[in-house]
């Protein structure tokens, strides 16, 4: 009768460790193959409220792309400005080259090697990313109107209000799911042959 209670606490335990890892598999994002599109775009901005140098410019799109779940060596360069590094200029530009992740789709053959990707969360607000502010109403407003449609994305929630020449009553809120890489370290490593 002992062994048996014994042999019912150890098929209890193995039960509820089965079941738990089940639950903390579930957690875990599903992995789908991707492969990496490349986009080059001049990017001009168009705003009423906020002016930006060059480069200036240039960091708070690269700052969006990567935030974004674009490839991390993303290139934006000051364009061509009338205004010297670090001034202001009404037409503002910058040169980009990214990289973005699209899912490969059934045989769809693709240029490298597929990349682990799965849906990330991304919500840009007042100080999310930290560097972004009410001032960078407009940037938003143009980087869901230009950049975005380069990534692909689903669950877009798109609440900004920008209200020209004023900070007081504008409002970042972007949220949408972007397809991105899997950081290299989420991966468990292999075991090496033969032993430490």
């Amino acid at each position: 009768m002992n062994k048996c209670w014994k042999f019912a606490a150890v098929g209890c335990a193995l039960f509820a460790a089965l079941l738990g890892s089940r639950t903390i598999l579930a957690d875990e994002p599903a992995r789908e193959p991707g492969s990496w599109q490349k986009h080059e775009y001049s990017f001009a901005f168009m705003g009423f409220t906020s002016t930006y140098s060059c480069d200036g410019l240039a960091d708070k799109i690269k700052l969006l792309l990567i935030a974004a779940g674009a490839r991390h060596e993303v290139k934006s360069q000051p364009g061509a400005c009338a205004s010297g590094f670090g001034r202001p200029d009404k037409f503002a530009r910058a040169d980009l080259t990214f990289y973005t992740l699209a899912p490969i789709v059934g045989d769809t053959s693709s240029d490298g090697k597929p990349v682990d990707g799965k849906w990330l969360p991304v919500s840009f607000t007042d100080h999310s990313p930290r560097e972004l502010s009410t001032g960078d109403c407009e940037l938003i407003e143009q980087f869901h109107n230009t950049l975005l449609p380069m990534f692909t994305t689903r669950n877009l929630d798109n609440r900004t209000t920008c209200i020209p020449h004023q900070d007081s009553g504008s409002v970042i809120n972007l949220r949408f799911e972007s397809f991105t890489a899997v950081p290299h370290g989420s991966h468990p490593a292999p075991a090496q042959p033969g032993g430490a």
